[in-house]
Formats: C-alpha cells, sequence, structure tokens
C-alpha cells in the first residue's frame, strides 16, 4: 500500500471521529493569531492538529472535480473521501457552535485560505455555493458592507479575481503579491498580501538576517499595514531564527508545517 493511500485512510478515519474529542485539548491552548498552519491538510489530522496547538489560521488546496471540491496538493492524491466540506467546514461550524461563536473560544477571527488548484472561475464558483450553505460562520461582504462573523475565507492560487469582486453577497477575499502593496482595492477585497521569500530574499533561516534584507523586510510590512492588510510569506525555512525575524518585523502570518514547533517558539520566544 502507498504511503499517500495510508495517508489517506487514516486522515478518513480521523475525520470520521466526533470533533469533540479534540475540543478539551484545543480549549486549553490559547490562540496564536500569528500561527499559519501550510499545507494543512497533510498533517495527520488536518484541521484538527492545528487547533490544537491554538493555530488561527489554515490552508487547503482544492480541485474542482465533477462538482465536488477536493482537497489535495496534486491530482494524484484526491479521493472523493477528501471533500473541503467533511475536512474543514463542517468541524469548524461544529467548534463555532461549541465555542460561543468563534473557533477558539474567545478567540480572534480564524483565517480559512483556499488555494485553488483548478480552473478558476469553475473552482470559484462551486466554493460560493458551498460556502453559501455556511453562511453563519463566514464573514461576506454584501452591497460593500462587511458582516463579520467566526472565520475569514481567503482565495489564493487561481484566483479569479474580477469574478470574484463583482459577487454580491462574497463569502471571500483574495491574497495579492507583492506587486498589489500599492493597489486600491478595498481591503476586504484583498485582506492579505501573499507572496514567496525567496523571489525576495537571499537569507535562508540561518544565522542573522542582514541588515539590509531587516530593513526591506520592515519596509514591505510597513506598506502592508498602511493599507490595512496583513502579510504573509510561504517557501520560509521552518527555523526559529525565521520565525524569530518574521514576528519581530511584525509579519501577521508565520507560514509553516512544523505545527508544535511554531507553536511553542510562539509561546516561548528565544
Amino acid at each position: 500500500m502507498s504511503l499517500i493511500r495510508r495517508l489517506m485512510i487514516v486522515v478518513i478515519a480521523v475525520a470520521s471521529l466526533p470533533v469533540t474529542q479534540s475540543l478539551a485539548a484545543e480549549d486549553a491552548m490559547a490562540p496564536l493569531p500569528a500561527a499559519h498552519a501550510h499545507n494543512d491538510y497533510l498533517h495527520d489530522r488536518p484541521l484538527l492538529d492545528a487547533l490544537d496547538n491554538g493555530f488561527c489560521s489554515v490552508e487547503a488546496d482544492i480541485f474542482l472535480v465533477d462538482g465536488k471540491l477536493l482537497v489535495a496538493h496534486t491530482r494524484r492524491e484526491l479521493s472523493a473521501d477528501y471533500s473541503l466540506e467533511r475536512l474543514y467546514l463542517d468541524p469548524l461550524r461544529q467548534r463555532i457552535r461549541h465555542n460561543g461563536d468563534r473557533v477558539h473560544r474567545n478567540g480572534p477571527v480564524f483565517t480559512l485560505m483556499i488555494d485553488i488548484k483548478s480552473d478558476g472561475v469553475a473552482t470559484y464558483k462551486a466554493l460560493h455555493d458551498v460556502l453559501r450553505q455556511y453562511h453563519e460562520i463566514f464573514t461576506r461582504v454584501e452591497n460593500g458592507t462587511v458582516h463579520q462573523k467566526a472565520v475569514v475565507a481567503i482565495v489564493s492560487g487561481n484566483r479569479p479575481q474580477a469574478t470574484i469582486a463583482a459577487h454580491s453577497p462574497r463569502y471571500v477575499g483574495i491574497d495579492g503579491r507583492l506587486s498589489d502593496l500599492n493597489s486600491d482595492q478595498p481591503t476586504h477585497l484583498m485582506p492579505l498580501i501573499s507572496d514567496n521569500w525567496r523571489n525576495y530574499f537571499q537569507w535562508r533561516g540561518e544565522g542573522k538576517i542582514s541588515e539590509a534584507e531587516r530593513m526591506k523586510l520592515q519596509d514591505i510590512v510597513q506598506q502592508a499595514h498602511s493599507k490595512k492588510r496583513r502579510l504573509r510569506f510561504w517557501a520560509t525555512p521552518d527555523t526559529p531564527a525565521m520565525w524569530g525575524t518574521l514576528h519581530a518585523a511584525g509579519v501577521d502570518l508565520i507560514n509553516t508545517d512544523n505545527l508544535p514547533g511554531l507553536s511553542e517558539f510562539l509561546r516561548n520566544p528565544r
């Protein structure tokens, strides 16, 4: 049996368990607004492992397959049992009901980043129809007015910006790139700037970042915040030096595949 198939069996089995089995651990863990679970669905318990470590942001890649939104990194990993609803939307709704209209009790608004891997327009339209069925938990924008809920959804990857912007009500925003730092798009449409660290910085998370690159990072953070947008980089090495540098600079979401490592670091920074 292949490793991918064994991993999928484990995840499907975990997804079938009552979400309340993880609530006690999650309730005891203070939320970490800066912690973002990159490719969250690859962990043993998608969503639940991140929540148990206090994460307030997770990322899931989706494909539209025969009218269903399936979660996977590539097409060869697709499974009909691996749906967005089963792995993320249903557990989120159950937790929000349990925790007084928040994912983490008394915690901040939770971010669900959805990376579209298939055709942008078709997949977004299917996503809109699905999120509408969970309207009570997702922040929506209607006629330019933001109606805040427990979760904000942000579309990345193949983002059909014009299609998304034209929708009302709308249950998602999009992430911009560093080229969008000076964009005049409203914050409710583009609440986040995301980009590839390696395209802009030479430092790889060992030792200290150079002063020139530290100042460059600080300037990017200030530009994003001046537009009231959050900032995230992907392809950042999972090292304490990288986490500390991003955190000190004010980067809003720190990307990681090492959930317990980043959780421990943010609680006890070195």
